[in-house]
């Protein structure tokens, strides 16, 4: 938790609605069925920010961290649907007309192998993509860096099938390119399900860069014309192939030295012995050297590759969520969380509770502040500023909420500084006059000024709950616990 900070930096307008129930798409799949979406959607900035509490450190998702160019952050818009923003370095698309192209082409992608594209910003300099949010990591993770179990053998047959799925579907709709198709470019959804990251599917053809690749081993061509062809995907897949049957990243040159003198024991993951015949962990080899030729015109097309993969599937019944042997969804059951007693409040959406808990607490949360004003010229602006925060204060300790809510409103509209305290003030005054989507609105904003603040998780979840979000309250709430949780455990 942070001091109060500039409201320059911070404060921000009403948030408009985020996605809306009505724009939907249903997209009928050949894997037999339908995918139901919101339709793509251009967001602003501000929707964005608040989305991910300011872009802030904690929510950064991508393997790379805040120092890479183009960063990753996982949010909720509207404290509801969880998204991920893929926010671009200044100079990668210079051309915003074409960055919306080709957002909006993939945008109109929908399958149940993708990670799927919900909308872009294009505002100034600032270029974000907004995609489906896939909580259990990528597939990198779960085959390198793994902790409690290697993945098992028929997940690994699965992973490449769907793989091959999502590939297909991308080519069946005129998107046959994707750049970088690597470990970390599959992710897997709530049910543990390996989704393919639309983010692969977007580059900036005329920008010389454009073709810079991130793959660990690319294509022969690729080095000789500096673009990819659908040819080149395959040799990636190629790679994919050899990263599941192997755990590691093996060259492709040394794999097929390995393929030529039959040293099959050399190639695949010691933690799979027993779990699979010889004639399936040949086929699987014998496609990955396919998918390795030399020549791109000697590879195999998708079509042909789903052919290869479909018969070698095993446990299909199992879901992929046993197999991994991570519970579905995710996440604990809010059953197994010990709640603090603002939190008790919240989940029951017992005003009353909450209100003595905010008095109690009075702004302890908000570090630094009389430091801070100290500095501050003391102007008559300053000293109005403040005047309504006592105001406000008073009324709050007099449940006097309409009152309150005029106060804070003129402390938040008019002064130079932002408190998340006074923000969570008049969200519980806002929700005693039954105005919830206000009380939400508070409750985010909050967030934005202090992203590891576990009441504004809980406000949010009584807002949620008052909106007959049930499932949406649940989130927040252990959203909420777990950060109160690590902090209280030192982490």
């Amino acid at each position: 938790m942070g001091a109060w900070v500039s409201k320059g930096t911070w404060c921000c307008r009403k948030q408009h609605n985020g996605i809306t129930n009505e724009s939907t798409d249903a997209v009928t799949e050949e894997q037999g069925e339908a995918y139901e979406l919101p339709a793509f959607q251009e967001f602003t900035f501000e929707q964005l920010r608040l989305a991910t509490s300011g872009f802030a450190v904690e929510n950064i998702v991508s393997e790379h961290g805040e120092k890479a160019p183009n960063v990753v952050y996982k949010g909720k818009l509207d404290a509801q649907r969880r998204i991920a923003v893929k926010r671009f370095n200044r100079s990668a698309w210079p051309d915003p007309r074409q960055f919306l192209e080709e957002a909006r082409s993939v945008g109109q992608l929908r399958s149940k192998r993708l990670a799927n594209l919900l909308g872009c910003c294009c505002e100034g300099d600032e270029r974000l993509l907004v995609a489906e949010y896939m909580p259990n990591d990528t597939l990198a993770k779960h085959l390198f860096h793994w902790e409690s179990q290697a993945m098992k053998w028929p997940m690994r047959l699965r992973v490449v099938l769907y793989l091959a799925e999502a590939l297909e579907y991308c080519t069946s709709r005129g998107r046959a390119l994707y750049h970088d198709l690597n470990a970390y470019r599959v992710l897997f959804d709530d049910d543990c399900n390996p989704r393919l990251s639309c983010f692969g599917l977007m580059k900036n053809s005329r920008d010389g860069k454009s073709y810079s690749t991130n793959l660990a081993f690319t294509p022969p061509e690729y080095m000789r014309t500096g673009r990819i062809t659908p040819e080149s995907v395959i040799y990636s897949f190629g790679t994919m192939l050899l990263d599941v049957l192997s755990g590691k990243h093996i060259p492709p040159s040394h794999a097929l030295d390995l393929i030529r003198d039959r040293n099959f024991n050399m190639l695949t993951d010691s933690c799979l012995e027993g779990q699979f015949s010889n004639e399936e962990g040949t086929e699987l080899v014998r496609l990955a050297s396919r998918c390795l030729h030399y020549e791109p015109r000697e590879r195999p097309n998708v079509r042909s590759l789903l052919q290869s993969l479909a018969p070698l599937q095993k446990d299909v019944e199992t879901p992929s969520y046993e197999l991994m042997d991570i519970p579905r969804g995710g996440a604990s059951s809010i059953q197994s969380l010990t709640l603090s007693p603002l939190a008790e409040a919240c989940s029951r959406k017992d005003l009353t509770a909450i209100h003595e808990i905010l008095e109690k607490t009075g702004y302890k949360d908000d570090e630094g502040t009389a430091n801070e004003l100290s500095f501050q010229m003391w102007t008559n602006q300053m000293q109005d500023t403040l005047t309504s925060k006592k105001k406000g204060d008073n009324a709050f300790r007099q449940k006097d909420f309409t009152t309150a809510i005029d106060c804070y409103s003129q402390f938040i509209e008019v002064g130079t500084m932002v408190s998340p305290t006074i923000y969570a003030r008049r969200c519980l005054s806002y929700l005693m006059n039954d105005k919830t989507q206000e009380a939400l609105s508070d409750a985010m904003q909050a967030l934005v000024i202090s992203p590891t603040w576990p009441t504004a998780f809980y406000l949010q979840a009584a807002a949620l709950l008052s909106q007959g979000m049930e499932n949406e309250a649940q989130e927040a709430l252990k959203d909420g616990c777990n950060l109160e949780q690590s902090s209280s455990s030192g982490h």
